[in-house]
């Protein structure tokens, strides 16, 4: 009331325009008007009669000033309530179209004073407002469910994933084996596929499989799960941590998960991930359809109604997992992963990559660009070339010529340089045994180059020229130990006794093998 008598001195005593009274107060102007209309219907004059104190005046003022003759039309708080989960929809533009129906309705603050406590009555967990197709929460259940081996009797925890839309409340629920990123990321997909759309944001708790670094103002988000949300055109908000009012709907989503759709199925006893799976998506359906207690409707026909259509279309494709790594590209404009050599543009030697890898594919990206795709290959130790990737003619930084490096070679020693030589005939494109000749090359900083050329001396002789070969002769020491010398041939002469010749197989001529004949007459009975 303090504030009351203030308005009305600086008015009446002052001569202030309302404008001005708000200015000096800091009040609105329709406060300070709605003020002085008060007093002006409660008959009292200024200056008020120091008989009446202020709860006098204020039970004065405070009274309807134009006594409804009867109740006023209340509006239908539950349509109200599902409206304002449209976009651009506010309690002030709902008030409006009530007006313009009813004009003998409430006015905007008992319009929005009568909402609020119509909310306080209906269960919490459709207490906050939510644009319809904004956010979906997802997370898991702290509970977990036995599958019993058949075979074995030994049983396993599945992990319950839950998610829910925000509007809606449109529950989703399945197992998985773990936690681990492959799961996390297929049930994501599965979701979304159930709901038949994808929400403009995602808030997923702080997991590890799809937060790598948790941060109130700047979390990092796995790159597979950012390489989902940019597949289907959605966007990660992780929620902050130990802050589960960021997620209150999938931590209210859990508890009905656990207590409508789990506790049931406690004394059933499953033997395979997919009967559990079963059991949790029809148990999921009939909770989506169940009525509301205090609202119209289910979450599924909310969902029909208000959210659907709010959602953004799935992609044509479905999402398939992807694993990333790093890596830098060689001298051979070639990257290694998993054993598996794959070419890059020659213009990214010594630069370091970005590899997508799928069950099919690889994808390398420089920059956020992509400048390379290879079919995914397991064949450790082989290589995947892409022509165009080839320089036409190897530039200053890039001179590692065939002709250079076997010049290098002889450099050191023949023998060395026929190695290389070798190396290099060994494949289609010279430039694939590169690494072989560049290694080859090196051990003359741990080794000299009389040894390595001694090594390479030896391999040459034992049929095994390569880098391992001749880098084993150096670690063992072969190359310090004299080759064996090896004996002179001796020619046999074209003619001997001991030979025949072609007479011998003539049936027409009679020949007497004379030193066999008489070595059988002399011989002893």
């Amino acid at each position: 009331m303090r504030q009351v008598f203030e308005v009305l001195r600086l008015a009446y005593d002052q001569g202030l325009s309302q404008r001005a009274v708000a200015r000096a107060l800091g009040l609105a102007q329709s406060t300070v008007n709605d003020y002085l209309r008060r007093f002006r219907g409660s008959g009292l004059a200024w200056p008020i009669p120091s008989e009446l104190d202020a709860a006098a005046v204020e039970a004065r003022l405070y009274v309807d000033l134009e006594p409804p003759t009867g109740e006023r039309p209340a509006p239908d708080w539950a349509a109200i309530h599902a409206e304002l989960k449209q976009k651009g929809v506010t309690l002030q533009l709902l008030w409006i179209e009530y007006k313009q129906r009813e004009p003998t309705g409430y006015q905007y603050t008992q319009f929005c004073q009568r909402y609020a406590d119509w909310t306080a009555t209906i269960e919490p967990v459709l207490r906050q407002v939510y644009i319809a197709g904004e956010k979906g929460f997802v997370d898991y259940a702290g509970l977990t469910m036995p599958v019993v081996d058949p075979t074995t009797g030994d049983t396993r925890d599945a992990q319950i994933f839950v998610g829910a839309l925000g509007a809606s409340h449109l529950i989703y629920a399945e197992a998985t084996w773990t936690q681990a990123l492959p799961d996390w990321i297929g049930s994501h997909v599965r979701m979304l596929e159930y709901v038949g759309g994808v929400p403009a944001l995602i808030v997923p708790d702080n997991l590890k499989a799809g937060v790598t670094s948790p941060c109130c103002y700047e979390p990092v988000v796995h790159p597979t799960y950012q390489d989902f949300a940019t597949h289907y055109g959605t966007a990660i908000l992780p929620a902050r941590v130990r802050h589960p009012r960021d997620k209150a709907k999938v931590e209210t989503a859990v508890q009905i998960v656990e207590r409508e759709i789990l506790a049931p199925l406690r004394h059933d006893v499953f033997h395979a991930l997919a009967d559990l799976q079963y059991a949790i998506r029809h148990a999921c359906d009939r909770l989506n359809e169940r009525p509301f207690q205090k609202l119209a409707g289910s979450r599924r026909s909310v969902f029909e109604a208000t959210e659907r259509a709010a959602l953004r279309p799935l992609p044509p494709t479905r999402y398939e997992l992807a694993e990333w790594k790093s890596a830098k590209v060689n001298i051979d404009y070639h990257i290694s992963v998993d054993g598996h050599l794959y070419s890059v543009p020659y213009r990214l030697v010594s630069q370091q990559v970005t590899v997508r890898l799928t069950a099919t594919m690889l994808e390398v990206l420089h920059q956020g660009a992509r400048v390379a795709a290879h079919a995914r290959s397991l064949h450790k130790g082989q290589y995947s070339t892409e022509p165009t990737h080839r320089p036409k003619a190897h530039q200053r930084h890039l001179e590692w010529t065939p002709s250079r490096l076997i010049a290098w070679g002889t450099g050191i020693g023949p023998a060395t340089g026929a190695v290389i030589e070798g190396l290099l005939e060994r494949y289609t494109h010279p430039e694939q045994s590169y690494r072989a000749c560049l290694g080859l090359l090196s051990l003359k900083k741990r080794y000299d180059a009389i040894r390595l050329e001694a090594a390479c001396v030896r391999a040459r002789e034992a049929g095994t020229c390569s880098y391992r070969s001749v880098k084993s002769i150096l670690a063992t020491a072969l190359d310090t130990i004299p080759l064996d010398p090896v004996a002179p041939s001796t020619r046999l002469p074209a003619t001997h006794a001991h030979v025949r010749g072609a007479a011998y197989y003539d049936h027409d001529t009679t020949v007497v093998d004379a030193p066999l004949t008489l070595a059988l007459t002399e011989a002893p009975c």
